[in-house]
C-alpha cells in the first residue's frame, strides 16, 4: 500500500507548491474518494479532526513550521498505482482549484469532522479519529 506521503508528493508534482493546509485537505479528500470509488484506502496513515479541519499528524510532522510546501523528505508518487493516481486526479480536478480556508470551511460542514469533534470547542485541540468507515458512509451518500 502506498502511504501518505506518496500521496502528498503525487499532489506536489501535480500542482507545485501549495500551502500547507491545502495540500492537508486535498490528502484528505484524495483518501475519502478512495474509499468510495475504489473501495480501499490510498493511505493507512490515521486522519484526526483538528481544529481547522481533517489532518494526518505524519504528514503534519514532516511539514511543520512551513506556510508553504514545494516538496517532501519522504515520499515517492511512483508507489501509486494508476487507479490510485486517477483518483487523486480526479480530487485535483475538483477541489484543487478552491483555496486553503475554503477547503477548511468545507470539512467543518461535513459529517465525519463534525461527528469526531463532537464534544469539543470550535478552536479545542482534539486528536480524534475520522474512520475510514465514517468517511466511506458521508462521501458514498453524497
Amino acid at each position: 500500500m502506498a502511504n501518505v506521503y506518496d500521496v502528498a508528493a503525487y499532489i506536489l508534482e501535480k500542482m507545485g507548491a501549495l500551502p500547507a493546509m491545502k495540500l492537508q485537505k486535498l490528502v484528505y479528500y484524495s483518501q475519502a474518494w478512495s474509499l468510495v470509488w475504489d473501495d480501499k484506502p490510498l493511505f493507512s496513515e490515521r486522519v484526526e479532526a483538528w481544529a481547522n479541519g481533517p489532518v494526518i499528524p505524519e504528514l503534519y510532522n514532516s511539514h511543520q513550521g512551513e506556510f508553504e510546501v514545494s516538496q517532501l523528505r519522504e515520499g515517492n508518487s511512483s508507489n501509486l498505482t494508476q487507479t490510485q493516481r486517477e483518483t487523486i486526479d480526479e480530487v485535483i480536478g475538483f477541489y484543487g482549484k478552491h483555496s486553503s480556508q475554503w477547503l477548511s470551511d468545507l470539512t467543518h460542514t461535513e459529517d465525519p469532522w463534525i461527528n469526531a469533534r463532537k464534544g469539543l470547542a470550535p478552536r479545542e485541540r482534539g486528536d480524534r479519529e475520522i474512520t475510514h468507515a465514517a468517511m466511506a458512509e458521508y462521501y458514498s451518500s453524497l
